[in-house]
């Protein structure tokens, strides 16, 4: 099953969703703290945030995109991309005691127009997240061929697979708290690496290996995943 057909849109979505972070933590203690409403105010702002990246990632790079679209090298950049990202989530430590963060507090009250814009605020400060969009544009667009109603809606799946999975994450924010120990958030995180790393390397053979032959091994692979 390749990363870009749209049937796998809502997965990057929910693979999204599971990136270890702050905003996984802030998100599970909105939800604990102030409740259901008020986590879905916050994960609303923090959804605006991954749109806002999202529409810089296809505007500042649809140029350039439009112009080497059939260009191999272009699925070598995503994929290196992709890989960079990979490793520093593999090899990022300090996440660890996350789930113990005292240093960003919940707004007191149900200010849901406050829990928005900290959403907002939160998701929109870590350069990383546009990394990870950017790397997902670079190999999403030009297999779209550039087509801005594919694209539209390539992404508006991502975005609904990422909204319910976080609203299933607010439903079982006292759960998932409980369960994610400091080992546990670790191994996460370092298996979110490793798929990353997984796409990022099977973008770049597509940029080596003919589309016809590419398209032949993904046929027998996605045969072999139905037995």
């Amino acid at each position: 099953m390749s990363l870009l057909d749209y049937k796998d849109a809502f997965l990057v979505g929910l693979f999204m969703s599971f990136m270890i972070g702050p905003v996984f933590f802030m998100l599970l203690k909105t939800s604990v703290l102030k409740g259901f409403r008020a986590a879905i105010a916050f994960d609303i702002g923090v959804i605006l945030g991954d749109i806002v990246f999202i529409s810089i990632a296809y505007y500042g790079s649809r140029n350039l995109l439009e112009k080497i679209k059939d260009d191999p090298r272009l699925f070598f950049i995503g994929g290196l991309i992709l890989i960079v990202y990979g490793l520093i989530t593999y090899l990022d430590k300090s996440n660890k005691k996350e789930l113990d963060q005292s240093s960003i507090e919940v707004a007191k009250g149900n200010n849901y127009f406050k829990l928005f814009l900290n959403g907002f605020f939160l998701n929109f400060i870590n350069i990383g997240v546009l990394a990870g969009w950017l790397g997902i544009m670079v190999v999403v667009g030009p297999s779209l061929n550039m087509n801005p109603t594919s694209i539209f809606w390539y992404f508006t799946l991502v975005i609904i697979g990422y909204f319910m999975t976080d609203v299933v994450k607010i439903l079982l924010a006292k759960q998932l708290r409980s369960k994610l120990t400091p080992l546990v958030i670790y191994r996460v995180k370092r298996g979110m690496g490793v798929l990353l790393i997984a796409f990022g390397a099977l973008m770049m053979l597509k940029g080596f290996v003919p589309k016809e032959k590419f398209d032949e091994i993904m046929d027998k692979v996605e045969i072999t995943r139905s037995k």
